[in-house]
């Protein structure tokens, strides 16, 4: 086999392009002396012209290119030099338009973008059980949101909820009257800083049904009246010192309270909105 070549032509980094030809050559004799040659983040004319122009011999084209008029420049002037092409995304994105009932956004680098989103939320969960409920405060300096409330306000729920929708990496402080505040949040800039408050009888009540699903049936200090206006209080003020932002969670969901968190959080321009 002389001088026949594999060409992957991509908007992006080619590797879908890439993985489907080496799935397709393996299944013939003698591929190891075919020419595969990758061309990546190509989205322009003049880029196209340059690698068809630099072709010789026989040429098989793959691509992965979704943007339309970069696509049709590609086969046209591929045709003109009798080279073949396969669009290995037309099919799938023709059949799921048909599916959807919907057009396609033909934007390049949106494969790539959900894999970088994957891992970031990946990083983002482990940050977020390193530092939960209070393990490592150094965990506040490092973090983009800082949860601080009484137990039982959802601080856990909350941090990896943020974390696997929104990669938010999350450190949350549970502020108790008989331990010392961590020196860090005071250091911490507030507007990274969100307390949850709760309604003392909702509160109570999750205690609780907490205590009893743990099978515990002498409630104790925990879910006294006093004990919990006390913490609240003592919660609130902490709040008030640092400046922070203060959430109720009384009669919210976490998908809600998640929401109100980031819109703060994005408000202050800490961290850059999802596109």
């Amino acid at each position: 086999m002389e001088n026949k070549n594999i060409i992957i032509i991509s908007d992006s980094t080619g590797d879908t392009a890439d993985q489907v030809v080496h799935a397709s050559v393996t299944q013939f004799k003698d591929y190891e002396n075919l020419n595969i040659n990758r061309f990546f983040n190509i989205t322009s004319e003049k880029e196209i012209d340059k690698i068809i122009d630099s072709l010789s011999g026989e040429n098989l084209i793959f691509t992965t290119i979704v943007k339309k008029d970069v696509m049709d420049y590609l086969l046209k002037k591929a045709a003109e030099k009798n080279y073949d092409v396969v669009d290995i995304m037309k099919i799938p994105m023709d059949k799921t338009a048909e599916f959807l009932g919907q057009e396609p956004i033909r934007e390049s680098g949106l494969s790539r973008s959900l894999t970088e989103n994957y891992f970031s939320s990946i990083e983002a969960l482990e940050f977020a059980v390193k530092y939960d409920d209070g393990k490592d405060p150094r965990g506040i300096l490092e973090a983009d949101v800082v949860l601080i409330g009484v137990s039982r306000t959802s601080k856990t729920p909350l941090s990896l909820n943020l974390a696997t929708t929104k990669g938010y990496k999350v450190c949350n402080i549970p502020l108790v009257p008989e331990i010392e505040v961590p020196h860090q949040l005071f250091e911490v800039d507030k507007n990274k800083v969100i307390g949850l408050i709760i309604d003392p009888k909702k509160l109570n009540e999750i205690r609780e049904q907490r205590l009893r699903e743990l099978g515990i049936t002498e409630l104790g200090e925990y879910c006294e009246d006093k004990r919990i206006n006390q913490e609240l209080d003592y919660a609130i003020k902490i709040m008030k010192d640092i400046g922070c932002e203060i959430i109720d969670v009384s009669n919210k969901t976490i998908v809600e309270t998640s929401i109100l968190v980031a819109n703060k959080i994005e408000s202050k321009k800490y961290i850059r909105p999802e596109k």
